[in-house]
């Protein structure tokens, strides 16, 4: 039986960097978004594995890294200024530049507006 394509523990083939096929982690290693899940953060550690899987979609080799669960820390919470700074950037991503109105969604980059101006100006043209 042949080893996985990924199957590198020792990190002899990855620059040092032990990795793992898709679902095949050691226990105690997470990725950043399972740390978060867990209400954790890597918190500076350095990467200690990474998973490696074959991509259709990108046509290539993707990579998530890994961190160590034991040397997580909580996430830091959300003062008063932080929440004030994310709900000013949302709005701002809200705001049609042409007719000042909050479009109540996210405005689409290819349009640079909000649909109702959007209309109006293939209309016109």
């Amino acid at each position: 039986m042949s080893r996985p394509r990924h199957w590198d523990p020792t990190g002899e083939r990855h620059g040092g960097t032990p990795t793992y096929p898709w679902r095949m982690a050691p226990r105690g290693l997470y990725t950043r978004g399972q740390l978060r899940a867990k209400g954790l953060r890597p918190a500076g550690q350095e990467v200690a594995a990474q998973i490696c899987w074959r991509s259709r979609r990108s046509k290539g080799d993707r990579v998530a890294y890994l961190y160590r669960l034991d040397r997580a820390k909580p996430v830091r919470p959300m003062t008063a200024a932080k929440a004030a700074a994310l709900a000013k950037a949302n709005a701002a991503r809200r705001t049609c530049p042409a007719c000042g109105r909050d479009a109540g969604y996210v405005l689409p980059a290819h349009l640079g507006t909000c649909l109702t101006c959007a209309d109006t100006a293939a209309l016109a043209a």
